[in-house]
């Protein structure tokens, strides 16, 4: 069989992951994944539907074609041309249907909280591609230009003696309303979480092109980052390979000053 492209297609509901990548999680999980090419990946609470194999597509889980969202996910399969390796990723984005009912959900007014933070609506992109693994061995997926920027950033930072490792590149909009819904469970106010995360749609890790950085030794995501060395590298050098901090001390956003968030941006 094939190797299968390092490319994620993305739908609203569904993440087509190569096959190789995913973790089973049963012996039966183990036996299909063996043998895939594509993994159908519910967005929302990361279940495995199923797969996508030279022999066709196997479900994983009960009425599968009930599923919400599938009929989406096996049409951007085959416009990828999965059985033989054709078709290639585009630049398209995701329509952003759906994300007023999200927010309206959290109790958070769209236009109110634009005009307050001057933040944006990212869209998803329709395909990220692989840019490496993570620090924690997950695989790390952001847009094309970025993940070269990533991998030229590293490589040249690690040429100078600074080793540098992703903490989290794509987000998607379900995963973000989970970060919400998670931290409300623990009595956490939306106006609360608002300070340190942005309202799901406003998060520039859902465009792909943005990704949270750290070093060895260092804890993830947290402010004395900016006292080591990778981050006075990072300040003197990221602006070369296209990234720049987005959040600085008393950034117009009020979001808190993370030194560890750096997004690629085309015009740098």
């Amino acid at each position: 069989m094939r190797r299968a492209p390092a490319l994620l297609i993305n739908t609203a509901d569904i993440e087509l992951w190569p096959g190789g990548l995913l973790r089973a999680r049963s012996n039966a999980d183990a036996r299909a994944l063996a043998q895939a090419r594509w993994v159908l990946r519910r967005k929302r609470d990361g279940s495995y539907l199923a797969v996508a194999s030279a022999h066709g597509v196997l479900p994983l889980v009960p009425r599968l074609m009930r599923e919400h969202g599938i009929e989406a996910a096996l049409d951007a399969l085959d416009a990828q041309g999965w059985a033989h390796g054709r078709g290639r990723a585009d630049e398209s984005l995701l329509p952003l249907s759906g994300l007023q009912q999200r927010l309206e959900q959290l109790g958070i007014d769209a236009d109110a909280y634009e005009e307050a933070t001057g933040l944006a609506l990212e869209a998803e992109p329709a395909h990220l591609h692989l840019a490496g693994a993570d620090r924690y061995r997950r695989p790390l997926w952001l847009r094309r230009s970025a993940a070269r920027g990533w991998q030229r950033l590293r490589r040249q930072a690690a040429a100078d003696g600074i080793a540098l490792d992703a903490i989290s590149g794509y987000r998607s909009h379900a995963y973000q309303l989970g970060i919400f819904e998670r931290k409300r469970a623990r009595g956490l106010q939306v106006e609360d979480i608002l300070k340190v995360n942005a309202a799901p749609g406003y998060s520039e890790h859902h465009s792909g092109f943005a990704l949270d950085i750290g070093t060895p030794g260092e804890p993830p995501a947290e402010e004395s980052f900016e006292h080591t060395a990778a981050f006075a590298w990072l300040q003197q050098h990221a602006g070369r390979f296209g990234f720049q901090l987005s959040y600085p001390r008393d950034n117009p956003h009020g979001i808190v000053y993370e030194p560890w968030h750096w997004c690629w941006h085309p015009t740098v």
